[in-house]
Formats: C-alpha cells, sequence, structure tokens
C-alpha cells in the first residue's frame, strides 16, 4: 500500500507507510534505551540485588498503564492517541497540557540523545566537536524522518532489530554462566545475597528505586501514536499490546537479575555500567567497543523516535488549534515537515546552548522534564477510567480489548501513579526534577489560559464574513 493513503482513522492524510514489522519493532524496541544499558547501575547502587523487584514494579505499573492506553487505542484509533483521549475525557484544558507536555518531553529527549550520540562518537572521533557531532547525528535522523513515515519505520525497525538481538544474546551468555556451562564461569546465585543480602539498603530504598524505573520504560506508548500511520491502526495496537509483559519481564528484569546474580551489585564497575561489567567477567573481548556501539545505537533510536513523536504530536495538537495552524500542512508523502524542523530546530538551540554554557543548561532540561512522562501517565489512567464509562453507555461494541478487573485495577493504577509521583517529590535525589517538571507543566496551562482567553475576545464572525473565508 502506498504511504501515500489516508489514515483510517481520521480525514488527515498521514501517510500510513508502516508495516506490520516495522510495528512490532517499535514496540518490541521502545521500551529499551540507553537507559537500560548505562542508567540501571544507578538504580543497582541505590537497591543492591533487589533492583530486579523495582523494575519489576515499574514494569507492573508501565504495563498497567499500557492496558488501559490499548483499550482506548483500540476502541477509538485517532490521531493523537492519549492526547485526544485525555480532551475527550477531561477537557480542553487538560488535552492541551497532555500534549504540550508529551511534545516538550520528546524535544528536551532529542536533544538530550543527540549531546549523548555526540560524546559516543566523539570516544572514536575525538577532534571533532562534539557540537558537531550532536548536530550531524540530528541532521541525519531529520533527514530520514522527512522522507515518509516508513523510512522512519525503516531506521527504527533495524535499530530496534539490533538493541533485541544484544539484550537476547545478553540473557543467553548470562544464563549459561550461571548454569556452569560457559567456560570458566563460576555459576550460581550467590551474588544475590552475599554482599550485604537481597536488600543490602532496605526496602524503603527498594520502593524509592521504583521511580526512575517508571521512568526508563517511557516510550512503550509511542506504538499508539504511530498506530495512526499504520495499515491495521487497531490490530496493530492489540498485538503490540499481547506481548509487552513478557518483553518487559524478559529485557528489563530477566537482564537486571543477570547482571546482579553475575556481578557483585556493589562493584565499582556495575556503577559505570552494568552490561559492560559483566560481559567482562565474561571475558568478551572489545567490551567497551561493544556497549558502546550498543548504547549508540539505543541513543540514535531514541533519537529517531523522539523526532517522529513530537512531529506527531504537534501535529495532532493543530487539529483542535492547540498549535498554530501552519504545522499542519504535510508533504506527499503524508509527513508533517513543518512539525519536524520545529522539533529539530528546538533540538539545535538545546545543544548550542549546552556548548556555550555547559552543564548549567544540560541538568536544566533533564530537571525540566523529569517527572512530565509521569504527569502524562497519570492522566493516561484517569482517562481511561472516564471513557470506559463512556464507552460501556454508548458504544460497548467497541471494546475490543478490555482493561483487566475494571474499575477496580484502573483506580489502583492510578492511586500508585500518585503514590510514585509524590515519592518523586519527597526523594531529595529526584525533588528538583519534581519541582521543575511542576514549573514547565505551570507555564503549559498559564499559555492555555493567555490562549483562551485571547481566543475569547475575538469577535465572531458574521455569516458574510463566514461565507467569504470559506469561498
Amino acid at each position: 500500500m502506498p504511504s501515500t493513503a489516508t489514515a483510517h482513522t481520521d480525514e488527515a492524510s498521514l501517510g500510513t507507510g508502516l508495516q506490520r514489522r516495522h510495528m512490532n519493532l517499535i514496540a518490541l524496541g521502545g521500551v529499551i534505551g540507553a537507559g537500560l544499558f548505562v542508567g540501571s547501575g544507578v538504580v543497582i547502587g541505590d537497591a543492591g540485588p533487589a533492583a530486579v523487584v523495582s523494575f519489576l514494579i515499574g514494569g507492573i505499573i508501565t504495563t498497567l498503564i499500557m492496558r488501559m492506553l490499548a483499550e482506548m487505542a483500540v476502541a477509538r484509533p485517532v490521531i493523537g492517541s492519549f492526547y485526544e483521549y485525555a480532551r475527550q475525557a477531561l477537557g480542553d484544558r487538560a488535552g492541551f497540557a497532555t500534549g504540550w507536555m508529551y511534545w516538550y518531553f520528546f524535544v528536551i529527549v532529542v536533544a538530550v540523545e543527540a549531546v549523548a550520540g555526540g560524546r559516543i562518537l566523539q570516544l572514536w572521533i575525538p577532534a571533532v566537536p562534539l557540537w558537531i557531532l550532536s548536530f550531524a547525528l540530528m541532521i541525519i535522523l531529520t533527514g530520514t524522518n522527512m522522507v515518509s513515515a516508513r523510512s522512519f519505520g525503516e531506521f527504527e525497525y533495524w535499530f530496534s532489530s539490533i538493541k533485541v538481538i544484544a539484550i537476547v544474546l545478553f540473557l543467553g551468555m548470562g544464563i549459561l554462566w550461571i548454569t556452569g556451562l560457559w567456560p570458566d564461569s563460576t555459576p550460581g546465585l550467590g551474588n544475590l545475597v552475599s554482599h550485604g543480602g537481597f536488600t543490602p539498603l532496605g526496602w524503603g530504598a527498594v520502593l524509592a528505586a521504583v521511580v526512575p524505573c517508571v521512568a526508563f520504560y517511557t516510550g512503550a506508548e509511542i506504538v499508539t501514536i504511530a498506530a495512526a500511520e499504520s495499515e491495521d491502526p487497531k490490530g496493530a495496537v492489540q498485538r503490540a499490546m499481547r506481548s509487552i509483559v513478557a518483553r518487559i519481564v524478559a529485557f528489563y528484569v530477566g537482564s537486571i537479575f543477570i547482571v546482579v546474580s553475575i556481578q557483585a551489585w556493589d562493584a565499582k564497575s556495575v556503577g559505570v555500567s552494568p552490561y559492560a561489567a559483566v560481559l567482562d567477567v565474561l571475558g568478551i573481548p572489545g567490551v567497551s567497543t561493544v556497549m558502546n556501539f550498543i548504547v549508540l545505537t539505543a541513543v540514535l533510536s531514541c533519537l529517531n523516535s523522539a523526532l517522529y513523536t513530537t512531529s506527531r504530536m504537534l501535529f495532532a495538537l493543530t487539529r483542535n488549534g492547540d498549535a498554530p495552524h501552519v504545522f499542519t500542512k504535510l508533504s506527499n508523502n503524508g509527513v508533517p515537515r513543518r512539525a519536524i524542523l520545529l522539533g529539530t530546530t528546538v533540538g539545535y538551540v538545546s545543544v548550542a546552548a549546552t556548548y556555550l554554557w555547559g552543564d548549567v543548561v544540560f541538568n536544566f532540561l533533564i530537571n525540566s522534564y523529569g517527572a512530565v512522562a509521569l504527569f502524562v501517565y497519570l492522566i493516561i489512567a484517569i482517562s481511561q477510567v472516564v471513557l470506559r464509562k463512556r464507552l460501556e453507555r454508548d458504544d460497548p461494541g467497541s471494546l475490543r480489548l478490555k482493561m483487566w478487573l475494571f474499575p477496580w485495577l484502573s483506580y489502583a493504577t492510578i492511586a500508585v501513579m500518585v503514590i510514585v509521583i509524590v515519592e518523586m517529590a519527597l526523594l531529595k535525589s529526584t525533588r528538583s526534577q519534581f519541582l521543575m517538571s511542576g514549573v514547565t507543566l505551570l507555564v503549559i496551562l498559564a499559555v492555555y489560559e493567555v490562549r483562551r482567553r485571547l481566543a475569547g475576545r475575538k469577535p465572531a464572525l458574521t455569516a458574510a464574513e463566514t461565507s467569504s473565508r470559506q469561498g
């Protein structure tokens, strides 16, 4: 089917170039970010071997949120996904805040991942300045996104394939070591308890570590946004969500279990790069090069997805007047190129500011979006409860995929999300992110109020004027 076909879910002419294999790998690789390969060492250092439990709890929370989102996406597949659901369920203000928070989140991801990718490339080509390498990565992936949705899908397919293969090989080698089938291995699970016990820092630390774990899973929801450009939106979401539990358990919980089983949780190397620490124990040659390549792939995947996501969310925002109409324009292939360029431009500016003012700007960017995704997830959960009750009353036949144990599990998910956000506000290590993200939300809400009041002051068009404009 040509990529210029009209999206099935709306009157807009977004392309439908994403095939089943693209959607499967977007969903499969969406939860595997650079944070898993590097940042998970911080969680292990904070929780000990019980970090496995922290990731499991975070995975369960994410699974429940994704199930709630999938229910809405299958019942009402629309451009903009949860932005539109928030607007339908909770009103224009909630929709505006959700869409712009999510756009802002991924615009910052563009800048952060571009800088991270540039730093990795600098290890191989140190003579080239960081800002040039970061700009080059953004230019390349902006170009692929500008071509078509299919072009984005192809790049994401191969990026995700590499990440998935790396995780599967890591799990396989780890199992061989633990069972004594790896050459010169030290089999067993002694490292889980031999360095201060399974919970050396207490269960409070384990529960606190859930906060960053939930953030690591961010990205699983992208498949519901991409579904609008697939040939079968409802089927794509259903297939993706059926296996999300298995992916989370196998990739995150399973690989963290391998790490803390093979290497002592308090080893310095685990804090720096947990997966590299294990590969070093296994005797894999060129460990640093292998891990740098895998992490670079994860970074490029995140950057590619972020550019795609910002453009589609901005395009969705224009449809209800929540963003300037100029970003509605599409290319012949159904790509919102102006929306892509805006996200890229903000990324360029952020990278330039980071180059000029260093870690001050970089840390500000990190803090200003740290809790934004959690706010969005909470709104998704609340929207599901409202829309589910509405659908059961008005269109029960559309509920082809349902949230488990509704409404009690939905209420429990909302309560847990509130606890996670409150905990983020109370923990010293995450308080600054909560506060700065709160400022981001307040700014967005203030912009909405200004926009609403300005719109209220505009005089209504006369019938003659309306007819003239339509003509």
